[in-house]
């Protein structure tokens, strides 16, 4: 009696302490959010991804099952309703105590203004001076994500979020927290100098999603096939686009794996340009941390490989 009534109090302690050490219910909007905040929860508990990284945020509509995972989370991480428009109502439904962070408007984060069109201005867009909080009759641009000091943001934003949320893991949560900032330093200073020796060789995206990658690195793009993810570019805006690339010198046009290339190969007809991709996602990649590093490492690597001059 006395090993069972011993093992019955192990056994209880033990529940209860799991139950809580046990981490909150953390849903995360899109892969590239999830990888940051799976970083500083390591160790603790991992969040769960609502969109696929192969498919648009844009576009996407929630099946039932990720409609209820938002609902019933204790943490909702999202980029805010210029990515992720499919979130808008079902954030509405979420529990009253749920903790959302809408990261656009997270501390540190520094959001650009949305560009118009689908041909830019060179070099405009590269200079510094946009303000923080001007955002123009075209509001901001979402992409927010794709800029390693805003990454460096998102990290800080999750652990705050988290450590009140679950405070018994705070400590590691800012240890997590520290050690990811030290890497996303590192990868900023490797991707400055990959992207050095093309900074000044004009390239088009399909859609207009990678203008912080651009800001932090000083790059060229001189426009977009779509003028956004919903519409399709209009055979003037195609012939307007072709000759961007023929005035600009375009030495790149890149696709995207979420949506379909066709375009693109309409594009370059009759023009020098040459045809690369890039996946401001992450679709395919590992999750974490080393996920993160990995996306914008391939988005530096494609644009080398496509713009880098090629000698005979």
């Amino acid at each position: 009696m006395y090993r069972l009534n011993l093992f019955l109090v192990a056994f209880f302690v033990l529940h209860f302490a799991g139950a809580a050490m046990a981490a909150p219910r953390v849903v995360t909007s899109i892969k590239p959010v999830g990888d940051l905040v799976q970083a500083v929860m390591e160790g603790v508990g991992q969040p769960e991804l609502l969109i696929p990284a192969g498919s648009s945020p844009h576009l996407y509509a929630l099946k039932p099952s990720e409609r209820l995972a938002a609902e019933q989370a204790e943490v909702v991480f999202w980029i805010g309703p210029q990515v992720e428009r499919a979130l808008v109502k079902v954030l509405q439904s979420t529990k009253p105590m749920t903790r959302i962070v809408h990261l656009a408007q997270a501390p540190g984060i520094e959001l650009l203004p949305a560009r118009s069109g689908g041909a830019w201005d060179q070099h405009g867009h590269a200079e510094k001076g946009h303000g923080k909080h001007s955002h123009g009759k075209h509001g901001i641009d979402g992409h927010l994500w794709l800029s390693p000091a805003n990454a460096a943001a998102i990290v800080q934003a999750a652990a705050k979020a988290l450590s009140d949320v679950d405070p018994t893991n705070a400590g590691r949560y800012a240890a997590n927290a520290e050690a990811a900032l030290q890497r996303l330093k590192t990868l900023d200073a490797e991707l400055a100098a990959q992207l050095e020796p093309v900074r000044d060789k004009p390239f088009i995206v399909f859609h207009d999603a990678y203008q912080y990658f651009e800001r932090s690195y000083r790059l060229s793009a001189a426009g977009s096939v779509l003028v956004s993810p919903e519409a399709m570019s209009s055979a003037g805006r195609v012939r307007d686009l072709r000759n961007k690339i023929r005035m600009s010198g375009a030495v790149c046009v890149f696709a995207e794996p979420q949506f379909e290339p066709r375009l693109v190969q309409t594009l370059i007809e009759g023009t020098t340009a040459r045809t690369g991709t890039l996946d401001p996602l992450g679709a395919g990649l590992p999750s974490g941390l080393t996920g993160y590093e990995q996306l914008l490492r391939g988005l530096a690597e494609n644009m080398v490989a496509c713009l880098k001059v090629k000698t005979k």
